[in-house]
């Protein structure tokens, strides 16, 4: 078994998948992950819509991914797309965040995503977070209510050769990130 560190330095976006459909075991595992994250006052504001059929996950692309300024075509590849979404009805996320000016549910929501990114990894899974989208297109297709928010889409799969994905981007030493006071 791999040790957290291995996960988080092997850990990079993939953006070339196998056709291999992800077992559903997999798929709880890296859900209830996410599930375990802590969030502000245990609000736990997300709801994740695994669009894994093939249908479906078909028509999350069409609809909310192809045809952007940014090309996802490589979306398309992965077998699925994970719909992140807030519900913001709880108090901390109203009045908290309006005293605070700060994004309480987007921060857990942040966590959360990690958690799941994290045990995908450890399964031998990729992932990518895609933050733009046509969100109301992907909301029909879902089928969501309005009370929910797609704040991000997450795509998970199996890797293609790990020399299509490319090596991960160079990153800021300790020295340019940190301070010690």
């Amino acid at each position: 078994m791999k040790s957290l560190d291995e996960i988080i330095s092997n850990r990079r976006s993939v953006r070339s998948y196998k056709s291999d459909p992800v077992e559903k075991e997999k798929i709880l595992q890296i859900l209830e992950a996410a599930r375990l994250a802590p969030s502000a006052c245990n609000a736990q504001p997300w709801k994740f819509i695994v669009a894994h059929t093939p249908e479906i996950k078909n028509a999350v692309f069409k609809e909310g991914l192809n045809n952007l300024v940014i090309p996802n075509k490589w979306a398309g590849e992965a077998p699925v797309i994970i719909a992140v979404c807030s519900q913001k009805k709880f108090l901390v996320h109203t009045v908290a965040e309006k005293i605070q000016d700060v994004d309480y549910h987007l921060i857990d929501l942040g966590i959360a995503c990690e958690h799941l990114v994290l045990k995908a990894e450890e399964l031998g899974l990729g992932t990518c977070f895609i933050g733009w989208f046509k969100g109301k297109e992907i909301q029909k297709v879902l089928s969501l209510p309005s009370s929910m928010k797609i704040e991000c889409l997450i795509v998970l799969g199996y890797p293609k050769d790990e020399s299509e994905n490319g090596d991960r981007a160079p990153r800021k030493t300790l020295e340019e990130i940190s301070e010690f006071k």
